[in-house]
């Protein structure tokens, strides 16, 4: 099935699985007869290029509007475990897609990917599903398979297969047993991806939602919330929560379109009602909520008439042209470079939804940062073509957590700050367990160690009021100390890449001969000038340790993380707290003495080099004499 118009451009990265409650969302469960915590997923987002430029490598395509664009390597989970033994994978979560599928062992034209390929030789419960009526049968008409294709001709093909799947010993989700895809084939963007594969949370019976509905261990609901403007972060998850009172809802219809759509009646532009009849939002396939989306695409005369609406609120700003000279996008200098003065400058937009609720949207939600001049911001609203269907992607719903309650037939929306949501759930087990060990059969990727996290470890949640100073971590290497000097400039960079964190912020503090190898003593200190390391990102950097993130070449050997210490800033004594002053002080003590010396060393020398006049006394004046003349 083709995916509607999707543009994935927010780069979320799954990289750990907590089981938590959250202060004004409680996550119960509606499952008769039981009271279950859903799984919660926190996000964090990777490094990408700007908005636009992604924008236009999609949209230079020329691929139709209802088609599937690039896949991006973007929403990735770093924590989905198939087979027994456990093999592990990292999926882009796509809510767009209705079946998830990986690499095999057999695949005869798949990419290299971050993980290794499937190996269902390795799994002791793995099962191919047999040919049957209810199933595509492949050529030999033995197993079931499927094959998906998309718009800029990437596709991927393969089997379908059974096996235990899992998201870690951090959950409380018991493995399961659920249908996937096995690849033996993939192409275009699919082959060229860094993630595994896909997770597909759509609707259908291969979607990994659907299948843990079907087993009555989650309800039939998940949620979004992805960062805000050039922040990220935010979290995903799976199950249902009891709604804030005051999130906000529209009626979703599955018999209306594969997507997950609202009604959308009327919009708002400063508080004023846009001049257009409802019936607009309503063509084709309505108005989709596609995460997956970048921007938001508008029928032509729904465009038109928010253009038109916006300008006329907007005072004191100069519209000026794009940064791509090759697209009309409508931009604006004059607004200040911080996102959070925006509604200083821009008005509200409001979504009004059949049922009269109100979905209130900040400035952030429908503009993005232009890349070429400071201070100025570009509509991320366009104009569909020639589709009457409404499309509202990512940018829509930044700050907002997404409620997908397909139970209830509604999707809800309530504003918050997504970066920090994962940080107020309060985690039940704030121990950390280890991650799945390869057995002896399993590939593992090279340098990453299969050891366990270490004991003692702190929780991932850092009180607000603890401030961080640095962060240190010991790793055992197997290669001797000698081998090992001269490669250490080396892993400087690959710790800072894997932490994602600037290499000026790495810092070796001993390195010593072990009985088993080396061991290395590392720290990570505040960017710059800094005084603390964000306890987001501190959080992260944690997340990633705690996931043996860190990958190196073979010349490295295994490693082992030994322990890792949340430390508080340094305290100083009254020498290091005041020695600027005093060397400062010092200075200008010497440069002000030499100043004076200076000048008396010039006035004394014209004193020895200026001779004084002094007046001839009259009594000294011989009168003038006559010569005589000489006698000879």
């Amino acid at each position: 099935m083709t995916r509607f118009a999707v543009i994935t451009t927010t780069s979320l990265h799954l990289f750990f699985l907590l089981t938590s409650t959250f202060s004004g969302v409680n996550p119960t469960s509606v499952l008769p007869n039981n009271r279950r915590t859903p799984l919660v997923f926190p996000l964090t987002l990777s490094p990408q290029i700007p908005d636009d430029k992604i924008r236009r490598n999609l949209q230079s395509k020329r691929i139709p509007p209802n088609a599937r664009m690039n896949l991006f390597d973007d929403l990735l989970s770093n924590g989905l475990y198939i087979g027994t033994p456990p093999q592990e994978f990292a999926l882009i979560v796509d809510t767009g897609s209705t079946v998830t599928y990986v690499p095999c062992s057999n695949c005869d034209h798949c990419g290299h990917h971050q993980d290794p390929k499937f190996q269902p030789d390795h799994s002791n419960t793995y099962h191919p599903l047999k040919c049957n009526p209810d199933c595509t049968c492949d050529a030999e008409n033995v197993l079931c398979a499927y094959e998906r294709r998309y718009a800029e001709m990437s596709s991927s093909s393969g089997v379908l297969g059974e096996d235990i799947v899992s998201f870690g010993n951090q959950s409380e989700l018991k493995p399961q047993r659920a249908v996937f895809g096995c690849e033996t084939s993939e192409t275009g963007d699919l082959y060229s991806q860094h993630a595994d594969g896909i997770m597909g949370l759509g609707r259908g019976e291969l979607s990994i939602v659907d299948q843990l509905v079907d087993k009555g261990v989650i309800s039939d609901s998940f949620s979004l919330c992805y960062g805000g403007m050039g922040i990220g972060g935010g979290a995903m998850i799976l199950g249902s929560i009891s709604p804030p009172s005051d999130m906000v809802f529209s009626h979703s219809d599955p018999d209306r379109s594969p997507y997950y759509n609202i009604e959308l009646k009327e919009l708002h532009v400063a508080g004023k009602k846009l001049p257009i009849d409802p019936k607009v939002f309503d063509g084709k396939h309505g108005t989709v909520l596609d995460s997956g989306t970048t921007y938001a695409y508008l029928p032509e005369k729904a465009f038109s008439a928010f253009i038109h609406a916006l300008t006329n609120e907007l005072h004191g700003l100069k519209q000026i042209r794009g940064p791509d000279p090759n697209y009309n996008d409508v931009c604006f200098s004059g607004a200040g470079s911080e996102s959070s003065e925006l509604s200083k400058a821009f008005p509200t937009v409001d979504m009004v939804f059949e049922n009269g609720q109100k979905y209130s949207m900040s400035p952030e939600n429908y503009l993005f940062k232009h890349s070429k001049v400071r201070g100025a911001y570009c509509l991320g609203v366009f104009q569909n073509g020639k589709d009457p269907t409404t499309l509202l992607g990512g940018i829509i719903v930044r700050n907002t957590l997404v409620t997908y309650d397909r139970n209830s037939l509604k999707v809800g929306f309530w504003k918050t700050n997504c970066s920090e949501l994962w940080e107020k759930f309060r985690v039940n087990d704030t121990s950390l367990t280890p991650a799945p060990t390869p057995s002896s059969g399993e590939v593992s990727a090279p340098g990453r160690s299969p050891a366990s996290a270490p004991d003692g470890v702190p929780s991932y949640v850092i009180p607000e009021n603890i401030k961080v100073g640095f962060i240190t971590f010991a790793m055992s290497l197997s290669i001797k100390e000698s081998d090992l000097k001269p490669h250490v400039s080396e892993l400087f960079g690959l710790i800072a890449r894997d932490l994602e964190v600037n290499i000026s912020q790495v810092h070796l503090q001993n390195l010593a001969s072990s009985t088993n190898g080396s061991l290395i003593k590392w720290a990570i200190y505040p960017e710059g000038s800094a005084k603390y390391i964000s306890n987001t990102t501190a959080m992260h950097i944690i997340a990633h340790l705690a996931k043996n993130d860190i990958q190196l070449p073979e010349t490295f050997g295994s490693y082992n993380l030994v322990d890792w210490k949340v430390e508080p800033p340094m305290k100083r004594n009254w020498w290091q707290r005041h020695y600027l002053i005093l060397v400062m002080a010092v200075i200008l003590t010497l440069m002000s003495g030499l100043f004076v010396y200076g000048i008396w060393f010039v006035w004394k020398w014209r004193q020895q080099t200026t001779a004084q006049y002094k007046s001839v006394d009259s009594d000294a004046i011989i009168p003038e004499q006559e010569l005589q003349p000489l006698r000879l």
